[in-house]
């Protein structure tokens, strides 16, 4: 989401660290560069405005001027007010009620009720018990919507014909009592503006179920839009936080930085996919870490703690060392490797890649030809995965046909993987007497262009 802004930004820090010695007119014209960004980013311009003040205050001070290396100190500063803007500590959900409840509210389209599913599915991965209500009674299979996400999750859904949002309600906290259930997340109505019905019936639900916390879901794609919202919402409902859906999308990021600023409200939870388990905590120094290119490893390693299957992980590795890796494995590999997300978020989250000179959609296509790959190993037999130089002329012909391919790009595949094979070997047999490693030769994986 925030490509476009990154981009400039990490542009003006370069600049800045190219010259040896920083005056105030390198600063006040680098930080013109930053207010520029930040407005064609459609960050609301009084945020801006005091964004760049406030690190101009900081950075023009003979301290940071006469230092040994201000352009360091000035990117720190940025950093810094950059996490600030955001919210400088994570904003965790307060579940303290029995059951506790979730007041789910937002405007028809931001992904409100598959929103309030993933969160139900998070929630349960860490040990909770969530019941889903369904309280929107207008729009047409809301209900059926949210009934097919609590099935493809595995969690229950309460839901009443011929009764009023906030009976539903009401009734849905009284169930999850009874039944055991510690968290209950209320699905209620939106609309495709604010509008005074909408606000009046949420208010009614909030004064009947006494909810630990009122989460507004927000489309970050609708830019200031989504804030003007986000304003009008916590006016009338008190808001206790935001979840920023379609982060994954093409919004420039003007959302993510000004609702914080504008209402004062915390961002708690942001999508970053379609998936039922692409919803992760905000952390706002991560954020602005990514922003500025310095990546997000600690993301990065939870997303492998979370998705890569450790045992199986094992088991590859000890294939390889007895050189017994095969294509199998190798697909094995490649679908752990797609769980943890695309290929362009993981590059991001790993410090410095955003300094590596990739062509403009080269992570893309990377993620496309790995998709490839896949499709060309899930063509072949099972023998052919085990022993692919049983895979003659014919064989490749009808992989080719079978995955959407080429026989030049099967070719390809069987080539690299022999020569992936034959540096096992090598590797293998380097800490025997009278064996010699060798070097890889600029060997890379075949999943790459």
């Amino acid at each position: 989401m925030f490509t476009s802004l990154s981009d400039k930004l990490q542009g003006v820090l370069r600049r800045l660290r190219s010259k040896g010695r920083l005056t105030e007119g390198d600063v006040d014209q680098a930080l013109r560069e930053v207010r520029l960004a930040l407005l064609e980013a459609d960050v609301h311009f009084r945020v801006a405005k005091e964004f760049v003040a406030r690190i101009r205050e900081q950075a023009v001070g003979e301290e940071v001027l006469g230092s040994l290396t201000p352009a360091q100190q000035v990117i720190k500063i940025v950093h810094g007010e950059l996490v600030r803007l955001l919210g400088s500590e994570r904003a965790s959900l307060r579940l303290t009620g029995h059951p506790s409840v979730l007041l789910m509210v937002g405007l028809q389209g931001s992904g409100k009720t598959t929103t309030t599913g993933k969160l139900a599915g998070l929630l349960r991965r860490e040990g909770h018990r969530p019941l889903l209500v369904a309280a929107d009674v207008y729009r047409p299979a809301a209900i059926d919507q949210l009934r097919i996400v609590g099935e493809r999750l595995g969690i229950p859904v309460f839901a009443r014909e011929g009764e009023t949002p906030v009976a539903i309600a009401a009734a849905g906290v009284e169930e999850a009592r009874q039944r055991g259930f510690d968290v209950v997340l209320i699905d209620t109505a939106g609309r495709l503006h604010v509008d005074e019905e909408m606000m009046a019936e949420a208010r009614a639900i909030r004064e009947r179920v006494k909810p630990d916390e009122v989460l507004l879901v927000l489309d970050a794609m609708t830019g200031q839009d989504a804030v003007n919202a986000a304003e009008q919402f916590h006016r009338a409902l008190q808001l206790s936080g935001i979840i920023l859906t379609k982060l994954d999308g093409d919004a420039r990021g003007g959302a993510a930085l000004s609702v914080r600023q504008v209402t004062g409200v915390p961002i708690k939870f942001v999508g970053v996919g379609e998936k039922l388990d692409q919803l992760e905590p905000f952390f706002p120094d991560r954020m602005a870490s990514r922003i500025l290119g310095m990546g997000d490893i600690l993301t990065l390693i939870e997303k492998a703690q979370k998705e890569v299957d450790q045992e199986e992980a094992r088991r590859l590795a000890q294939r390889m060392l007895r050189q017994q890796f095969t294509l199998e494995d190798f697909l094995a590999q490649i679908q752990q490797v797609r769980k943890m997300g695309p290929f362009e978020q993981l590059l991001g989250m790993i410090p410095g890649m955003n300094r590596v000179v990739m062509p403009e959609g080269a992570a893309a296509e990377s993620e496309k030809q790995m998709k490839r790959v896949e499709a060309m190993i899930r063509s072949m037999t099972p023998e052919e995965r085990r022993r692919p130089e049983i895979i003659d002329a014919s064989r490749r012909r009808r992989i080719a046909r079978g995955s959407g391919t080429t026989i030049q790009e099967v070719n390809r595949l069987l080539k690299e993987f022999e020569q992936v094979r034959q540096l096992m070997r090598q590797l293998g047999g380097a800490g025997r007497p009278g064996k010699g490693g060798s070097r890889a030769g600029g060997l890379r994986p075949p999943f790459l262009p």
